[in-house]
């Protein structure tokens, strides 16, 4: 059986995940499409319908053609578990500012010899 939530592992994870999260409020593109793996399998699905990409090159040209948006966010209910040494999972809830919705999140963690990379990632609002 894999190791769970092994410390160092968690760690690395964690500081991958808080990363992300930094780079999408600053509306770092650059850096929130670093976070995605290189790779034509990854794939990202959005609230909206035009927020469907299947592959690294498209998730990049929808952040970069969509520009600097307001993502400033209240995140709950955060969970990060990882499996083994070179995989894990991260679901959040997530309230934007301002608003009453509560969204969902969840991302596909792997390691890569570039560092921790989203390999998966499903946004999605309640019907709540």
């Amino acid at each position: 059986m894999l190791p769970v939530d092994e410390s160092q592992v968690l760690a690395e994870l964690t500081a991958a995940f808080e990363a992300y999260e930094l780079a999408l409020i600053r509306n770092d593109i650059e850096a929130v499409n670093d976070l995605f793996w290189n790779d034509a399998r990854t794939v990202r699905y959005g609230t909206r319908a035009v927020e469907r990409q299947h592959g690294h090159n498209e998730i990049a040209e929808f952040r970069i053609r969509r520009g600097a948006v307001n993502q400033s966010r209240e995140l709950t209910n955060q969970r990060i578990t990882s499996f083994g040494r070179d995989f894990g999972v991260a679901t959040t809830e997530f309230r934007a500012t301002g608003s009453n919705k509560i969204g969902r999140q969840t991302q596909i963690w792997i390691r890569t010899p570039q560092g921790w990379k989203i390999a998966s990632a499903h946004v999605s609002y309640g019907v709540d």
